[in-house]
């Protein structure tokens, strides 16, 4: 594809397979995104949309397999330059006082290859748009190149003429293969994000047989349930948990986190990581297309691969562009024949029309920005899930936060277990922590852990059940219990009675408070009130005071209780008025929704599966990797670090990628608003027209690259 118009076709040729429902086709990347229903001709139904429509449909496997060296496709540009170069000589030399010309047969047959075959692509690609009956840049450039090229081949055989305009045909056609090739550098450079993932993955991986030897086996043929052996210095191969051995792991690739990690035994490995110095032995939990680093690819895929909004109104442009270009250039034909003018200039300014006016650019300003963007932003630990995510987060003014996980270390510490009178706190303890052991709520981890390190041993619970927002209930040993938040014990109206005076003065001191209550003949009965605390997320306060210094509004939202979440705000440094508190998991997606009222735009961060329908009714949901797949999979954006430092990133990598692309688009349009009018004029030559429409394509992308220096400032 060439240009703004060609993916407006393939689009369109994509969109008409029956069974096709949506279709996105990214210039930048030559790819399409099809969503349709399942077929078993599916696949050759869509491939041959795409040759009906003029392009050659390849496998993604082929893109990838291409030659990615700086100097990849230049054979053709530079087989043109050496032909157009003679023929440029004499305008060069006349510039210095010397007037000669080459014979016309010579200009001839140097013009003639460079015009009918390395510009074949043009003919081919400008024909299937005029079958599909559209146009593109191929056949804007197919039809003035031919038309230079024509009007000097009937002056040198009708009229004899020595004076001829072979050169502006030819240097057209060099011109635009250059400017093509540049391009196509440059867009490899736009990718190097997601095949520096990809190179992550290593070939091969050293697993453990029977007798306790070693294989070498293509990664390929690892399965989940394999033991492997990481060696000092390789990249581990899949994801899974250290099983033996203790070392420290670089992750920096895939979370941005600069320093290497410590690995212990029980600890999580991530494969594409590289080993530090220590060899271990891990359990494989996930490979191929379940682990996370190919996770981390279609998500970045997918972003790169999106339209952002503003896409959608350059497509809308793009498809009038190409007929209104042709028009434009009939009118400076008949304009100049009208005023006296020969046909050889009409013919020649009709041309320049035709060349300058290329929407190259225009079909490359936002997908490239884009790639860059999301591409740099993956290297810092962000990853952006879509194009909209991305257009949309610099327009955040309401950033609202989760607190358990997100602001906190979401590693709560039982700090008080106080029994009821008349209640054994040790078999109460027990029951709670026989009741919490399958669940992996932080809150009843820290009651299993409690009870372990007192030397309790906690029972397998009968009839366990989670009530949504409130709590668990189940039975252990014959015996009926639930454990919820206090509000739950005033809906089952089971009075604190002797602990309310405890209760207030834990809630007073922040902690998160649960009860412990048993449900008998008699009724329920409160048996012992369990206190958490938590602490705050290191450089969290920070955080949250250099998004306030951006002029964003900020929120805490909290199932807790008022009390505890006012005193973990005020250590986070967060005013009351910025605190809601005692929010049931089904109601976040409420408050979010209060939060966008009068235009706000939102952004949630949170980390949990009930932050899931909060972070969908935000604007931008952003949701921190170190959370549940849930949430991952409900926000736009995904911070790989539990850092809250990356929300400021993200929102900042969106405001540069947007100022690109608005940047992209002026230069893009400028180029044609200011270059129709003086070609149509005359004051620009065939050959300068199409410098300055390769040189509108080159920097386009140049502009766009210049993302890839971005880095998170430390505010």
């Amino acid at each position: 594809m060439t240009c703004a118009s060609c993916v407006a076709r393939v689009e369109r040729a994509l969109k008409k397979v029956p069974g096709v429902t949506d279709a996105s086709v990214n210039l930048a990347t030559e790819s399409a995104r099809v969503t349709y229903a399942p077929s078993e001709q599916m696949e050759a139904q869509i491939r041959r949309a795409v040759r009906n429509a003029g392009y050659e449909p390849r496998a993604l496997a082929e893109q990838e397999a291409e030659d990615l060296s700086p100097w990849a496709g230049f054979a053709p540009v530079a087989l043109g330059l050496l032909l157009s170069l003679p023929l440029v000589l004499p305008m060069a030399t006349e510039l210095a006082g010397a007037h000669w010309m080459l014979p016309a047969w010579l200009q001839f047959m140097l013009a003639t290859p460079v015009q009918f075959v390395l510009g074949a692509r043009f003919y081919r690609a400008g024909w299937h748009a005029l079958k599909a009956g559209s146009g593109n840049m191929d056949l804007l450039v197919a039809i003035g190149t031919s038309a230079g090229w024509g009007l000097s081949t009937w002056l040198w055989l009708v009229r004899g003429q020595e004076h001829l305009y072979f050169e502006a045909s030819a240097v057209v056609v060099t011109l635009v293969l250059l400017g093509k090739w540049l391009e196509a550098r440059a867009k490899r450079q736009t990718t190097a994000a997601i095949r520096a993932l990809q190179a992550l993955r290593p070939e091969t991986a050293h697993v453990l047989v029977k007798g306790g030897s070693e294989a070498e086996l293509p990664l390929a043929e690892v399965m989940a349930g394999d033991r492997l052996v990481v060696r000092p210095g390789e990249r581990v191969p899949a994801d899974g948990v250290l099983e033996q051995g203790e070392t420290q792991v670089d992750e920096s690739m895939l979370t941005g986190e600069p320093l290497p990690v410590a690995k212990a035994v029980g600890e999580r490995v991530t494969g594409g990581s590289i080993n530090g110095e220590g060899r271990f032995v891990m359990r494989a939990t996930a490979v191929g297309s379940e682990s996370v680093l190919a996770h981390i690819i279609r998500l970045v895929e997918d972003a790169q691969a999106g339209k952002a909004p503003i896409q959608r109104m350059v497509d809308r442009v793009s498809a009038v562009f190409v007929p209104v270009v042709l028009l434009i250039a009939g009118v400076t034909l008949a304009g100049w024949l009208l005023a006296g003018g020969s046909m050889e200039q009409a013919l020649i300014h009709a041309v320049a029309v035709l060349v300058i006016a290329c929407p190259c650019a225009l079909g490359l300003a936002t997908p490239a920005a884009i790639m860059a963007g999301t591409g740099v932003a993956a290297r810092q630990g962000i990853l952006i899930k879509d194009a909209q995510a991305l257009e949309l987060a610099h327009r955040v003014d309401t950033v609202a936060f989760d607190k358990t996980g997100t602001l906190t270390l979401g590693r709560p510490r039982l700090v008080a277990f106080v029994a009821a009178p008349g209640a054994d706190e040790a078999r109460q303890l027990e029951a709670a922590a026989s009741l919490q052991g399958g669940s992996e709520h932080p809150l009843a981890r820290a009651v299993v852990a409690a009870a372990r390190e007192r030397g309790l041993a906690p029972q397998a619970p009968d009839a366990v059940r989670a009530v949504a927002g409130r709590g668990t209930e189940g039975e252990v040993a014959g015996r009926s219990f639930l454990i919820g938040s206090l509000r739950w014990l005033e809906e089952l109206q089971v009075p604190l009675g002797a602990l309310d005076a405890e209760a207030r003065r834990l809630q007073g001191e922040g902690a998160t408070l649960s009860a412990l209550v048993e449900r008998s003949g008699e009724g329920l009965t409160l048996r012992a009130l369990m206190a958490f605390a938590d602490e705050p997320k290191p450089h969290a306060a920070e955080a949250l005071e250099a998004l306030r210094r951006r002029g964003l509004r900020l929120a805490m939202i909290s199932g807790d209780n008022r009390a505890a979440a006012l005193a973990m705000a005020r250590r986070l440094g967060l005013r009351e008025d910025e605190v809601q508190a005692e929010v049931l998991p089904g109601d976040k997606a409420a408050r979010v929704v209060a939060l966008r009222a009068g235009g706000h735009v939102v952004a949630m961060v949170g980390d949990g599966v009930n932050d899931a329908p909060a972070l969908a009714a935000a604007d931008v949901g952003v949701a921190m990797g170190t959370g549940t797949d849930v949430a991952m999979h409900a926000a736009g954006v995904t911070l790989m670090r539990g850092d809250v430092g990356l929300v400021a990133g993200a929102l900042d990598i969106s405001h540069r990628t947007v100022r690109k692309i608005r940047q992209n688009l002026f230069w893009a349009f400028a180029y044609n608003v200011a270059g129709i009018p003086l070609a149509a004029l005359g004051y620009l030559s065939p050959v300068v027209a199409g410098a300055a429409m390769a040189l509108s394509s080159v920097s386009v992308l140049s502009n766009a690259l210049l993302l890839k220096r971005w880095r998170q400032r430390a505010d």
